[in-house]
């Protein structure tokens, strides 16, 4: 069975559990004469309409506390986990034995596809809160047989004390905090160049597809590879950094109907321009999203030898459709920012403030100073080159050590007041 084949069949399933019982898709399914499932993939993208986060968020008000998006009877579910509300009010997300199986199969193939082998080590430096990603990281990697370390509860020292004390092959965490153990380590007299840690896999932020984030991880963790993977708490973990290229992130297809569109109309791009992700999940079942409008802005692109249907996404992450910012006519995007201070040795925390009380919007940015060079040399540098790459000139302020907040979960760096 092909992919296109395989992908029809796992989502006429779900079409088929959602018909008898979910009250958020019955009417849309309904609507389209599709109650019996779809007779290509083709089809699917042309009939069923797109689900948006609005929508979810307007369910979940008339229906709380945990929205009409549900397959089977409230007792069926045995895992709730919650978005982080990065976009708006967090929401619960439920899943039944059979969904949470699923998301844990997606994630061992991510940890085997990355290189895990049964009988290594992984620690996981974060606290094991609502947030799905760590939770399903965690229990992924106990399938696949790797020894798993909890380190929730400690703070950043101490955790780095755990990682040369039980000597971990592998790091699981976002791309911030691995910045930021770095510079405890310094702080701290660790040198992390020599510990155990090979192999890092991050994700809740860009940063892993971004060459000069995973460059400085790289080199202060003492060459350890960084594999890049994102995914979302309604969604479920989607993607991962592809071996040969870390600069494509690759789909897992066989868990996923992805498509990329247009943000603005909604049609379909072409292979090589940048669009908004769409996912339609094919497995969880008890809360399926079909044709769900991620907001991520990515690049498709063609795999060479591979399913035509298939695709990778250079460049990872590239922002989201509602963070990118135009200042004085010029596109700004988050990884973008990111990619420029994190290309400087030197800077820790940073936050950029985004104004639009004038006529014209303005971008400034505060940036702790880690390095021994003084401040003003730091502040001109970093300046100068926001200025080159983006021909903007972005005032810079160099603040105290300390003075920003530290994210062990995603990182809010961005602020903008009307």
């Amino acid at each position: 069975m092909g992919l296109a084949e395989q992908q029809l069949a796992s989502l006429n399933t779900a079409i088929a559990i959602a018909v008898k019982g979910n009250a958020f898709y019955q009417p849309k399914i309904a609507e389209y004469g599709r109650s019996k499932g779809f007779d290509s993939l083709d089809a699917f993208s042309e009939k069923m309409p797109f689900t948006t986060k609005r929508e979810l968020a307007e369910d979940y008000g008339a229906n709380p506390p945990y929205g009409s998006n549900l397959s089977y009877d409230l007792k069926d579910y045995t895992r709730l986990h919650q978005t982080s509300g990065t976009t708006g009010r967090p929401m619960a997300w439920l899943d039944t034995p059979e969904s949470w199986s699923w998301i844990i199969d997606s994630w061992a193939y991510i940890w085997r596809v990355c290189g895990a082998k049964a009988g290594e080590t992984a620690i996981f430096p974060f606290s094991f809160g609502p947030f799905i990603g760590f939770w399903a990281a965690f229990e992924a990697a106990s399938k696949v047989d790797l020894r798993c370390i909890p380190l929730g509860g400690q703070q950043s020292f101490e955790r780095l004390q755990m990682i040369l004390r039980h000597e971990p092959q592998w790091l699981c965490c976002t791309p911030t905090y691995a910045l930021h153990l770095m510079n405890v380590a310094e702080r701290e007299n660790v040198d992390l160049t020599k510990c155990s840690v090979r192999s890092i896999i991050v994700g809740g932020e860009p940063g892993g597809s971004v060459a000069e984030v995973r460059s400085r991880i790289e080199q202060g963790w003492g060459g350890a590879r960084v594999f890049d993977h994102h995914g979302m708490t309604e969604v479920g973990p989607v993607t991962y950094s592809d071996k040969e290229n870390p600069n494509l992130l690759r789909i897992i297809h066989e868990a996923y109907y992805a498509e990329v569109v247009e943000p603005e109309t909604g049609r379909a791009i072409d292979f090589g321009n940048i669009g908004e992700l769409v996912l339609t999940t094919l497995g969880r079942n008890g809360s399926p999203l079909f044709r769900y409008r991620t907001g991520d802005l990515v690049k498709p692109v063609r795999v060479e030898g591979e399913d035509p249907r298939a695709f990778a996404l250079e460049g990872g992450i590239i922002g989201r459709a509602d963070d990118m910012v135009v200042v004085r006519g010029i596109n700004l995007h988050p990884s973008a920012v990111d990619a420029v201070i994190r290309s400087f040795e030197g800077f820790g925390e940073y936050q950029v403030s985004i104004s639009k009380r004038d006529p014209m919007v303005q971008a400034s940015i505060r940036v702790e100073n880690i390095s021994d060079v003084e401040d003003e040399l730091m502040r001109m540098k970093l300046q100068k080159r926001l200025r080159e790459v983006f021909a903007l000139r972005i005032p810079v302020d160099v603040v105290e050590l300390g003075t920003l907040p530290q994210f062990e979960m995603k990182a809010k760096r961005w602020s903008v007041s009307d």
